[in-house]
């Protein structure tokens, strides 16, 4: 056996890839790392456990891949994919072809949630559940070293039992966490292979030697009976997976069962559940049964066939409360699918006297915690429990959640426990792989690491979560009590509560170029003062931006702040020994990039030392009130009630009645943000700018813009500006949004003029003094520009961009031609987003880039799957079409007498907003709106008047509509 420090991915990729002749993928997230590791296997010829390197064929779609899997199976070849969400859906008329025709293969998945109302790209069961009743075997995995060993019986076992296998663990969860774990090695993966079950399958294969006919086309008078006689299959399929189960830990060491049960041998009270959630409830059982408490719980691992007679047989004779805790959410069912089967199995096997409850839990990657699970516990010890719940949000609508507000924590003597804060691209989530790898594979010591981020691109935060120690670790959930916690980037001191957990006692690690206590007395938030002198923390700084950008690692600090990690952690690894691990795994890391980068990267490290600064700050701080004042911050409903808490990390905190049922939400309020200013950001010099605008043409984000005013306007101190050339009577400026800039130097690098007009300059001053020019610039009445060509490079950026301050990398290379879209034809656009990047920086909530001009009207922006982009465009043209051919839908009549055409859709809105609406024409149909109750109404006459939009009635403004 191998012991190493890796993801469940890489375990995955690396089994199925020894045990597979072929792998058919489309990658898609988070299953892309296992598709990607067995593409690089297989480019390094590789051999697999029959001596050739697996074949691997990456196809158009997922459905391109299922269809070419079956393809290959018929024919005999061991076959292999990897895949979740959307990507599995679309693959399942393969699926049931697959199971229906005997054909042994293994889908590896890393579940996922399914796009609803709207994309989400982390963990719940929603689309393996989908999946059910394919007549695939499911296994599932609930930590890391069970996805290694399981891959193995996946394989295996599909070919012992002749029906295909579809393998799942928690995406990102368990799919992307680190963990010290143990693999077998090449000849034990070959001692457990069964050749009489491949050649079982082979002989099967389709060829013209022996010709058979399969796929045929059956009528009602032979279908039947032959559907069912696969049924001996699915009844031996237990059997067969346990003992493959029972093979591999002859050589593994580690024992399961089909239903694992966990607990006190005379629990009363006991949870059913699957995947990373069932390691944390075996943890609390655990935890409450060393306090006497009779609780227990069933870990589910074959989900498929489901068997009554090992479910029934793992529960405790005294058992008389089950909850049932599912991943997913089955709409208008009776219950979700893990419930409905422990009912179905109670019931057939006679023990209808156990109560069983149903929860829903941890959809879309939603932490699932100690606290929760206590909570699942206590519901089903109440007398009156709650059924059908929901643990982990507050529901203020249905009031059918559990409370979780007193929180249950685990003592963690035995582990250190360190939080990351850093931003999306810097290289903290790297650098902390690699940080873990080195721990992990140290001689007794275990590790783990979970990396949380959300599906923005750069520019986002990344929070990494490592635990290390001497004893197995089983916590599949965040780190809620740290005893070190680094901050990489400034600004999120005023963002997040960064220091809300940690212990007493612990290490504050702070990435700033402030240095000895003036500096920071001015620009620490008194917030952050205090906690740090209340909890006693042991506070160091260091400036890794500044030491990055002095050997050329502008942007990224994290090599820098990796080393100042280990080097307050010699307790574990001497501060030298560190330093050459690291050297060696930069080498590795950056051979491609290279020998001058790995320079740069040694030099980081040597400068970490003597650079990291100790601050004994005075006890004074416990009761201060002075700091750096908080950015401020609209004051709008939607900005405080629902963009503020989720940009501070608190959006887990948010009710269900914060959300719109259908998922939408409002333009234009990416501007709210203020994610805060990079290290360096452009300084305009007047005197050296030829007015071209190319800096704001090529701004990816529109955070430098140049402005029109005329020569009467009063200019605030220090807002300086040009005689606007092309345009008499005018002024010219050039303005940077400080706190919106992503700092890429795009403006810098295109200005043309021979003393470049826009420089790179650290931003502490200058962002202080360019904001509020900023806010005087995009509130200002601008001159008249019509003079200059709107379709040209100057002239179209004058025009207020409706596309702004979006997520994308710095330097994207695609969002400024989304900008200068806008620019032109904002007013008007219509957009069909595909999935992908233009999705994520696009539409990720809370806040949307895509905002409107002055007259209310923009882009209106709709997402709906990755496939079918170019269909779901062309089914809205269809629809503007139509509509255009056959007149407006609805419109509404205002108390003033104006006529406003608000479209499909807009009725509810229209009766919930309170205008005083008079009349309504919705299709053919005339209604009259009372406080908000609508009525059909028969116009007096027949000359009800068809008006256009912003026309007024002229006949007595009776407010009356019909359709043209």
């Amino acid at each position: 056996m191998q012991r190493r420090c890796i993801d469940a991915n890489t375990a995955v990729a690396e089994i199925s890839y020894a045990l597979s002749e072929l792998a058919v993928i489309y990658p898609i997230t988070p299953a892309s790392p296992m598709a990607e590791l067995a593409d690089e296997l297989s480019a390094k010829q590789t051999p697999n456990l029959f001596g050739n390197p697996t074949k691997v064929v990456e196809m158009q779609s997922e459905a391109g891949a299922a269809g070419t899997l079956h393809g290959a199976a018929t024919c005999g070849c061991l076959s292999v994919t990897y895949t979740c969400s959307q990507g599995l859906l679309l693959m399942m008329p393969n699926m049931y072809k697959l199971a229906g025709e005997l054909l042994p293969c293994v889908f590896h998945v890393s579940a996922r949630s399914v796009a609803t109302h709207a994309l989400n790209i982390f963990c719940d069961h929603s689309d393996v559940m989908a999946c059910r009743q394919t007549g695939f075997i499911f296994l599932c995995a609930s930590s890391v070293q069970e996805a290694a060993d399981f891959a193995l019986i996946a394989h295996l076992g599909s070919l012992k039992a002749q029906i295909p296998v579809l393998h799942f663990f928690d995406g990102f969860r368990t799919s992307h966490e680190y963990s010290t774990i143990e693999t077998p090695d090449f000849d034990e993966l070959k001692s457990l292979i069964d050749k009489e079950d491949i050649a079982r399958f082979k002989t099967r294969a389709l060829t013209p030697d022996a010709p058979i006919q399969r796929g045929t086309a059956q009528n009602g008078d032979l279908f039947f009976q032959n559907r069912e006689a696969c049924t001996p299959y699915y009844l031996a399929a237990p059997d067969v997976m346990q003992s493959t189960m029972d093979k591999v830990s002859q050589i593994t060491g580690r024992k399961y069962r089909l239903f694992d049960y966990i607990g006190a041998p005379d629990a009363e009270s006991i949870i059913v559940i699957m995947g990373s959630g069932a390691t944390v409830a075996e943890e609390t059982v655990l935890r409450l049964q060393q306090n006497g408490e009779k609780v227990g719980v069933v870990k589910v691992r074959l989900y498929r066939p489901f068997s009554v007679e090992a479910f029934t047989d793992t529960l405790p004779l005294t058992c008389r409360r089950i909850t049932v805790l599912d991943r997913t959410k089955e709409s208008g069912a009776t219950g979700e699918p893990l419930y409905l089967d422990v009912c179905a199995a109670l019931q057939e096997i006679g023990r209808t006297k156990i109560q069983v409850y149903g929860g829903r839990y941890g959809l879309g990657g939603k932490e699932f915690t100690p606290t929760m699970c206590l909570a699942a516990f206590r519901n089903m010890q109440q007398s009156a429990p709650k059924n059908h719940f929901t643990v982990g949000i507050l529901d203020d609508v249905t009031h059918n959640s559990l409370d979780i507000s007193q929180p249950y924590h685990f003592s963690t003597q035995a582990w250190t426990e360190c939080v990351f804060y850093g931003l999306g691209s810097d290289g903290t989530v790297g650098a902390n792989k690699n940080s873990i790898k080195l721990l992990g594979n140290l001689k007794g010591l275990f590790a783990q690491a979970y990396f949380h981020y959300d599906s923005r691109k750069s520019g986002g935060a990344t929070i990494s979560h490592l635990r290390f120690g001497n004893t197995p670790i089983n916590a599949p959930y965040l780190i809620e009590t740290p005893d070190f916690v680094a901050c990489h980037d400034k600004s999120y001191l005023v963002r997040y509560d960064i220091l809300s957990g940690i212990k007493d006692g612990g290490v504050f690690l702070l990435n700033c170029p402030w240095k000895g206590m003036n500096a920071l007395e001015e620009h620490l938030p008194a917030k952050i003062k205090r906690e740090i002198a209340e909890k006693h923390l042991r506070f160091y700084v260091i400036d890794g931006t500044g030491i990055a950008e002095e050997v050329g690692l502008r942007g990224r600090s994290s090599t820098v702040m990796q080393a100042a990690f280990f080097c307050l952690h010699t307790h574990i690894l001497s501060y030298e020994q560190a330093i050459t691990a690291l050297k060696k795994q930069l080498e590795k890391t950056f051979a491609n990039k290279g020998e001058e980068t790995i320079k740069r990267n040694f030099a980081a490290l040597d400068k970490a030392k003597e650079n990291l600064q100790k601050i004994d700050y005075p006890s004074a701080w416990k009761n201060t009130e002075k700091g750096l004042a908080l950015p401020p911050r609209t004051d709008g409903e939607y900005f405080r009630n629902f963009m503020l808490p989720t940009l501070s990390l608190k959006g887990n905190d948010l009710p269900m009645s914060a959300f719109n049922a259908d998922g939408s939400v409002p333009t234009g309020t990416m501007q709210y943000e203020k994610h805060g200013a990079p290290s360096h950001i452009p300084k305009w010099i007047e005197n050296n700018c030829i007015q071209c605008n190319r800096c704001s043409f090529v701004c990816p984000h529109a955070t430098i813009r140049a402005f029109l005013f005329s020569e009467n306007t009063p200019l605030p101190e220090g807002f300086t500006t040009l005689s606007a050339v092309g345009v008499a009577g005018a002024r010219f400026r050039i303005q940077v949004s400080p706190y919106d800039c992503m700092g890429c130097g795009l403006c810098a690098d295109i200005c043309p003029a021979k003393e470049k007009a826009l420089i790179m300059t650290p931003s502490d001053k200058l962002a202080e003094r360019e904001s509020p020019l900023w806010d005087f610039a995009i509130h200002t009445p601008t001159a008249e520009q019509s003079v200059f060509k709107k379709a040209s490079v100057k002239g179209s950026q004058f025009h207020t961009p409706l596309f702004e301050f979006s997520y994308a990398c710095a330097g994207c290379g695609e969002t400024a031609y989304i900008k200068v879209l806008t620019q032109l034809f904002g007013e008007n656009m219509l957009i069909a987003n595909a999935t992908g990047c233009s999705s994520i920086y696009g539409g990720s909530a809370p806040s949307c880039p895509y905002t409107t001009a002055k007259n209310g009207k923009g882009p209106a922006w709709a997402n709906s799957l990755f496939e079918d982009n170019a269909e779901f465009g062309l089914g809205m043209r269809l629809a503007c079409d139509i509509r255009a051919q056959n007149g407006r839908s609805v419109w509404i009549i205002g108390g003033d007498g104006w006529a406003y055409d608000i479209g499909y859709g807009g009725l509810d809105h229209v009766l919930a907003s309170g205008e005083n609406v008079n009349i309504l024409v919705l299709d053919s149909e005339v209604y009259s709106n009372t406080g908000g109750q609508l009525s059909k109404a028969t116009p007096k006459g027949a000359t009800a008047r068809f008006a256009r939009g912003g026309k007024r009635l002229t006949k007595k403004n009776l407010g009356l509509m019909a359709m043209a």
